[in-house]
């Protein structure tokens, strides 16, 4: 027995050099407690990422005539793919995280870069759903090559602060606005573009679902209670379980809140490896794939170290320069998420700011994040549970979200009309023309017009020259096939 104790000793010991938890002034229950908060804050993504991949899938079989992700029979088949899916590679890559970089920094598929695959590459571009995964696999690459060869830093100083909040701002608007879509607030008006409710009234129980999630997250949030999130929808979510069985509802967005049978199963992975790295180089221009492929790039850019960043803040870890201890190999764990999310079809994974509650509890080693991967890999299991959740209860949600990422709006520049209005051409285009590569786009042409046209070309970094000139062909691509008959 004394023998054994000293063992499991020495093993506790290993772990604890090797996570350096006591050398962080962090304990074994410090870390698993922060762990699980950091799970219990962004478990929300396993649900949210189904509704807006599925969502987009629907649009797009009505648009383009496509199937379902994966080929799935119905939208509830899709939901349980896509979760299981979700939630195995976010187990993985924040348990990489953890082991590889020892950094308290969970991964799950990007909220934004999922809309942006979702409506910007499967509807606005017509692409197949393997097809629009290899984008996010080629993308993976590029990102991943950029920080071997430790090029991404420097890139990154190459679009302008402004520009880079106005993404995240447009991004927030875009999301927002597919939650008020999706929970039936907001519908294509008599007379008008989009409308409230109908003819202005609340008329459906999904709709009352909807207001419910909406209340209890913006309350929950603005008592600061961890999470909140998560919390909205299981709340949402029961109400609208009762408002089925009492009176069975024909207006669910997506499916109705059942479950058939019990609420755990073996998970289905038919999902991974579904991908088609260049098919979609077949069913576009190449110019217009380049292009995409460089605004997928551009949206998954840049938030990785503003998050490893703040996050290291938030534990302690940055040096005087305010860069996290073992950022390469953060970057590196980052850049592979892009990659196997793409190849198990969901989407581009990134590091995610909620890491930051964990850390707030008590988390400040990659041994946490060991914790929260487990945890995810757990989630998988519980697949059936997920059609219990009907798109209005997540939609508030992705509302909330959207109000969390506009708030980047107040570190603009307003002043200065040469920066303030191409930002605001960005984050204005995004939701109104239901397309983030076109944001981006204007955006970047718009920043290199105004400082030309105002004397202050030298602010303009090789890269935006090539970027705007990329997107101003973009832009052209129809009206040059027709002169040209191409």
């Amino acid at each position: 027995m004394a023998t054994e104790t000293a063992q499991d000793s020495g093993v506790l010991s290993k772990v604890d050099t090797y996570f350096k938890i006591s050398a962080r002034g962090s304990t074994f229950g410090q870390e698993i407690r922060g762990g699980l908060t950091t799970f219990f804050t962004m478990a929300y993504i396993i649900v949210l990422n189904a509704f807006i991949l599925v969502g987009a899938a629907t649009v797009a079989a009505d648009v383009h005539g496509t199937a379902l992700i994966g080929g799935a029979a119905d939208p509830g088949q899709a939901i349980a793919l896509v979760s299981a899916a979700t939630a195995l590679v976010a187990g993985v890559l924040t348990i990489l995280m953890g082991t590889i970089a020892r950094f308290p920094l969970a991964l799950a598929a990007g909220l934004g870069l999922n809309a942006f695959v979702g409506y910007g590459l499967v509807v606005g571009a017509g692409l197949t759903w393997p097809q629009a995964m290899g984008f996010v696999v080629i993308e993976g690459v590029v990102i991943l090559i950029l920080v071997l060869t430790k090029f991404r830093q420097k890139m990154l100083f190459a679009v302008p602060m402004a520009l880079k909040k106005a993404i995240a701002v447009g991004i927030g608007l875009f999301i927002a606005f597919i939650g008020l879509v999706n929970s039936g607030i907001v519908t294509a008006g008599a007379g008008t573009i989009t409308t409230f409710g109908v003819e202005g009234s609340i008329t459906t129980w999904p709709m009352v679902v909807f207001i419910v999630g909406l209340i209890t997250a913006i309350i929950l949030l603005a008592r600061k209670v961890k999470g909140a999130l998560l919390i909205s929808i299981i709340a949402a979510s029961i109400v609208a379980f009762i408002i089925e069985r009492i009176a069975p509802q024909d207006s669910w967005h997506l499916l109705p809140p059942r479950v058939d049978g019990g609420v755990v199963a073996a998970p289905d992975f038919s999902l991974l490896g579904q991908v088609s790295i260049f098919g979609g180089f077949g069913q576009i221009a190449v110019l217009t794939a380049v292009v995409l492929i460089f605004s997928l790039l551009v949206v998954d850019f840049f938030d990785t170290i503003g998050t490893m960043t703040a996050v290291g803040e938030e534990a302690g870890l940055n040096d005087e320069d305010g860069i996290p201890e073992g950022s390469q190999q953060i970057l590196i764990v980052d850049s592979v998420g892009a990659i196997v999310g793409g190849v198990a079809s969901t989407s581009s994974n990134t590091a995610y700011i909620e890491s930051a509650s964990g850390v707030g509890d008590g988390a400040r080693t990659g041994f946490a994040s060991v914790v929260t991967g487990v945890a995810f890999l757990l989630a998988t299991f519980l697949t059936p549970l997920y059609a219990l959740i009907p798109s209005e209860a997540a939609a508030p949600v992705l509302v909330v979200v959207g109000f969390l990422m506009v708030a980047f709006v107040a570190d603009i520049d307003w002043k200065n009309p040469a920066i303030a209005i191409p930002a605001f051409l960005t984050f204005v285009v995004m939701p109104f023309g239901f397309s983030i590569a076109a944001g981006i786009g204007v955006g970047f042409i718009a920043f290199v017009i105004l400082h030309a046209a105002t004397g202050k070309i030298k602010d303009i970094k090789p890269l935006m020259w090539v970027a705007a000139a990329a997107f101003l062909l973009y832009f052209s691509l129809e009206p040059l096939r027709d002169v040209f008959g191409i």
